[in-house]
């Protein structure tokens, strides 16, 4: 049985990465993925986090994670590394090497699933990820190019 911390990531991975319209879809995925969830469970869990509805471009009501609203404005700069300032799936702000290490600013509640994907893509030259909330620390194998850790997390971070 998987852990509610692990289910928790996982609905804010979904939500993030799909667009989820009602509780029945997202306990279909879940159930996909190996959570044996309640709906009561769901809707408690969805509270918790402060996931709520929120209708789009098209009038129809998707579930959203906290201040996706601010998110969903495209924005045209660029951080000083070239990948952009405003990235919707995962809120990214920011990019900065030092040493070996790679300092990624998010939105606040979007550095751990940043993290959670970097991690499972297992990146050559990336040793790990360290997440806080709003902050992801990623250490570099020694030797890493910058150009080439860029590379590959372009298509992790922004949407082609």
């Amino acid at each position: 049985m998987k852990n509610k911390n692990s289910r928790l990531e996982t609905i804010r991975l979904i939500i993030s990465e799909q667009d989820i319209k009602n509780q029945e879809q997202l306990l279909q995925i879940l159930n996909s993925k190996g959570f044996a969830v309640t709906q009561a469970t769901l809707s408690r869990d969805l509270k918790k986090m402060k996931i709520s509805k929120v209708a789009n471009t098209y009038g129809d009501y998707l579930y959203v994670l906290p201040n996706h609203a601010l998110l969903q404005k495209k924005a045209s700069a660029y951080a000083a590394d070239g990948i952009p300032a405003s990235q919707p799936r995962y809120g990214f702000v920011s990019l900065n090497f030092s040493g070996n290490m790679v300092v990624i600013k998010t939105r606040p509640g979007y550095a751990s699933s940043l993290a959670y994907d970097i991690d499972n893509h297992n990146l050559p030259g990336v040793l790990g990820t360290i997440a806080g909330d709003d902050t992801l620390l990623m250490v570099l194998a020694e030797g890493s190019s910058r150009q080439e850790i860029k590379r590959l997390l372009e298509p992790i971070i922004v949407s082609l």
